[in-house]
């Protein structure tokens, strides 16, 4: 008996996760994400499913976010009805998500397409062909139904298998995100039971808000994340003084702050940290905005999961404070607010989604900032190849946004240690319990030097065998 692997997405890049597993003529996937980068590039490889749509089974999501579930209303468009098994949390941030994921396919669609009919009316080369969204919002609602929840550590036959042939599931707490797992897949076929471990993405111990990831649990083989795989975390404390040294300097010059972050987990671990600095005065107190729709509904689920908080959030709430939210700090909801930002002439500071700079009110900020050195562009968390956050980090002279070449005069800089995913050294530690078991691990989310670092770690120290699989690679274990 034999799993069939058909590693399809975050296969030596970090994002768009999805892994096709076969076994006893059933098919599910690990995953099912929306690849980021060039935006041709992107829409090609995410409107190719891993398989035929008829003979999916199942879906099981390691948690929320866009890069691992944001190509489900594409399932859905495309036809399947199956089951999408996830945590309660995860289920609750994607009704969000996938709705707003949504919405930005239609509103990035509807404005390249009018630029693109303005431009040829007037003679002017049209840039980007005018294309239809990858999906939109009655796709975003048909997936929603498709969710059924799973509990922690209560084992999951999944759709189609029987109790001797196919796929149980099995969920642990990830620490990554609220909400996420990974999942122990168990593979029966002939009497025989392979174990399978799927990292998801693997958190870090004593990050804001949410839980320190579990124990994993024994495994025959491992797919892990490798974001951070050659990077080592600072601790929060010297974050914590560098976000606020970069705030006063920003302040003192009279610029302002625009904080592209993930609506999800960053924006608000960001709004908790600068919570806390106003309270210590380590900070003036200035107007602070989040500036997300996304990010406002999002931290409404976080409210409803006080059972997923940890001790330092739970301690506001003993005091009768809401951590997400103080006098000084205005949830933005409507585009007439959002646009009011950019004619503002003192310092502030705007928290807004998406964290890779690459959709969004973030785009419209960064727009109306970079150009001016006062500024400060404070990026929060791993940037991908090819996205704009990444070209901002690497400081390059013009960047382009919304098609249009702009000019990089801001300040950029970065706190990366508020990243939920675990960098090496947590990697191998997470792993440990695992290593007396496994045969084979395969190194996913992550880019090639990231994973070739991990890679000879965990051979150094474990003895295993690990590979790197590219997109589209396929193979077997058991």
């Amino acid at each position: 008996m034999s799993i069939r692997l058909h590693f399809w997405g975050a296969a030596q890049t970090v994002t768009g996760s999805s892994h096709h597993l076969e076994c006893a003529g059933r098919n599910i996937l690990l995953d099912c994400g929306l690849f980021q980068g060039h935006r041709q590039e992107a829409r090609e490889i995410n409107s190719r499913p891993a398989l035929p749509i008829q003979d999916l089974s199942a879906v099981v999501l390691s948690h929320a976010h866009i890069d691992h579930s944001g190509d489900l209303p594409l399932l859905a468009r495309q036809g399947y009805r199956g089951p999408v098994y996830a945590t309660p949390a995860t289920i609750d941030l994607c009704a969000q998500m996938l709705k707003d994921s949504a919405h930005i396919q239609e509103s990035d669609a509807e404005f390249v397409n009018k630029r693109y009919r303005r431009r040829t009316s007037i003679g002017v080369a049209p840039g980007p062909a005018a294309v239809p969204p990858l999906y939109n919002q009655q796709d975003a609602a048909q997936a929603q139904e498709l969710f059924r929840p799973v509990e922690l550590h209560r084992p999951q036959l999944l759709a189609g298998s029987a109790a001797d042939a196919g796929f149980t599931t099995t969920s642990y707490d990830a620490g990554h995100m609220l909400g996420s797992s990974c999942v122990l897949v168990e593979a029966s076929e002939r009497g025989h039971t392979t174990r399978l471990l799927f990292s998801g993405d693997v958190g870090r111990k004593f990050l804001p808000i949410i839980h320190d990831p579990e124990t994993a649990p024994a495994a025959d083989y491992l797919i892990m994340e490798s974001t951070y795989g050659n990077r080592l975390h600072q601790p929060e404390g010297p974050v914590k003084r560098k976000l606020a040294s970069l705030v006063n300097r920003t302040a003192r010059r009279g610029g302002h702050i625009v904080i592209p972050a993930f609506a999800v987990g960053r924006t608000q671990q960001v709004v908790m940290l600068l919570h806390e600095l106003i309270e210590e005065k380590a900070i003036p107190d200035i107007p602070i905005f989040v500036d997300s729709p996304l990010a406002v509904n999002v931290t409404d689920v976080f409210r409803k999961h006080e059972e997923l908080w940890d001790d330092e959030a739970l301690a506001f709430a003993r005091r009768k404070e809401d951590p997400f939210g103080w006098k000084r700090l205005r949830y933005v909801r409507s585009v007439e607010e959002s646009k009011a930002l950019n004619g503002m002439r003192m310092p502030f500071i705007v928290i807004s989604a998406s964290g890779m700079c690459e959709a969004g009110r973030v785009l419209h900020h960064l727009k109306n900032s970079i150009e001016d050195p006062r500024n400060l562009v404070l990026i929060t968390g791993f940037q991908a190849e090819n996205t704009l956050g990444r070209a901002l980090v690497r400081r390059q002279e013009e960047v382009k946004i919304f098609g249009e070449p702009i000019r990089l005069r801001a300040e950029v800089d970065s706190i990366g240690e508020l990243s939920g995913h675990a960098d090496q050294k947590e990697l191998l530690e997470w792993m440990r319990p695992l290593a007396p078991t496994l045969k084979k691990v395969f190194l996913v989310h992550g880019e090639p030097a990231a994973q070739q670092a991990l890679k000879a770690r965990i051979e150094q120290m474990y003895n295993l065998e690990v590979a790197c699989p590219s997109r589209g690679e396929r193979c077997e274990v058991g």
